[in-house]
């Protein structure tokens, strides 16, 4: 008998966030978590090169029967490829410091997953490496962060535990009444992450082009701050379709003045 044999009937409970682990290390770690999720509902899981690849046969013996959650797995070499068809990102963060972002509770954070689901939209849950947790570029993937309100002295979960507490709460979100919060976006749609990393491509590009981003030193900060400043919102379609447009024309008219 092999680990992966036998398994829990574990099927997708929809509107679901998807469980998004960034660079995970132990094949252990990724069972433990496929085992909170069934716990807390949850079932798509995606990882963000996983540090011993994938799969690993380790996986399904920690994962206590959540053969189905770990079967179907998607992988991803990046955090930019993880989110592009999702519409709205969320990252849980200990600590955050030098970025303005809502920072929300795990309950506040589930509560709104939910609230996003029921308007069709895809939401994502991004959590980090085990020691190190995640860096400011997989910040700037996500529109809001959210942080576990525990002893201030004693902080330290697991990446299993940091999963079930959030499993737990969208669990019982999914029970109570929501307040009804609708953006009205008419012809469009809201944007996906991967047709606002689209943009944000091209907007770098000529950046670098005009010289705005000139200074090695400076660069990296001042990327992120232009991904954290358009992942704040809800960006329709049709509005990145305009600031495409924007963005070329004031290249044209840079060119023209040569």
């Amino acid at each position: 008998m092999t680990g992966r044999d036998g398994g829990a009937e574990l099927s997708p409970i929809e509107p679901s966030p998807v469980v998004i682990l960034v660079r995970p290390q132990l094949a252990e770690n990724i069972g433990s978590v496929a085992r909170a999720m069934g716990n807390g509902g949850l079932f798509h899981l995606r990882l963000v090169a996983p540090r011993d690849g994938w799969p690993g046969e380790r996986a399904w013996r920690t994962g206590s029967g959540a053969h189905r959650i770990l079967d179907a797995v998607q992988v991803f070499d990046s955090v930019a490829e993880a989110v592009a068809d999702l519409h709205r990102v969320f990252a849980t963060c200990p600590r955050p410091r030098h970025i303005i972002k809502p920072v929300l509770t795990a309950r506040g954070g589930a509560a709104e997953v939910v609230a996003i689901g029921t308007r069709g939209m895809k939401t994502g849950v991004l959590f980090g490496p085990e020691r190190a947790g995640l860096d400011n570029d997989d910040i700037a993937c996500a529109d809001s962060l959210i942080r576990y309100d525990l002893n201030p002295g004693f902080m330290s979960l697991n990446l299993a535990q940091a999963v079930m507490v959030f499993g737990y709460e969208w669990w019982l979100a999914r029970q109570g009444e929501l307040p009804v919060r609708e953006l009205q976006t008419n012809e469009t749609r809201p944007a996906t992450k991967g047709e606002l990393d689209n943009f944000m491509v091209h907007l770098i590009r000529e950046c670098d082009q005009s010289g705005f981003l000139n200074n090695p030193q400076k660069r990296p900060g001042m990327v992120r701050n232009l991904r954290h400043f358009f992942q704040r919102g809800e960006v329709t379609r049709q509005e990145l379709q305009t600031l495409h447009g924007v963005v070329s024309e004031l290249v044209r008219g840079r060119k023209e003045k040569r």
